[in-house]
């Protein structure tokens, strides 16, 4: 089964590495990219995405505040952060709290990558 993905991410060049990279996995389909949180809501309503992976700072409308409303619309959704490493940690800390299922780090590492977005379609299985 094919998973649909949305990513969210305001760096073009993050979101095409990080489609490129997910898509390459075989499982997963990029069916959206939003540019900031409030693109997020919008295309999360409108696509249905079966994960999220959202970039925590973006300008007009952050990832902690798109995922209070992606959490609002649809409390069982899969939300992973994107974070780079240094400067957010009560940011990702908060993220978690508010119901992300895990963190994938900045620069990205393949194998890294892989093994969160299974081990978040795992968790859907128990």
């Amino acid at each position: 089964m094919i998973r649909k993905v949305l990513v969210v991410d305001d760096s073009i060049a993050i979101a095409r590495q990080l489609t490129k990279m997910v898509e390459g996995f075989g499982e997963y389909e990029v069916v959206g990219h939003a540019k900031n949180g409030a693109e997020a809501i919008k295309l999360f309503k409108t696509l249905g995405p079966d994960i999220v992976l959202l970039d925590i700072v973006m300008p007009m409308m952050d990832g902690l505040q798109s995922l209070r409303a992606i959490m609002r619309l649809n409390p069982e959704a899969k939300v992973i952060v994107i974070s780079s490493v240094g400067g957010v940690g009560q940011k990702v800390e908060e993220a978690i709290r508010l119901g992300a299922r895990s963190v994938i780090p900045k620069p990205f590492e393949e194998e890294k990558v892989k093994s969160i977005l299974k081990r978040v379609v795992e968790q859907e299985q128990d």
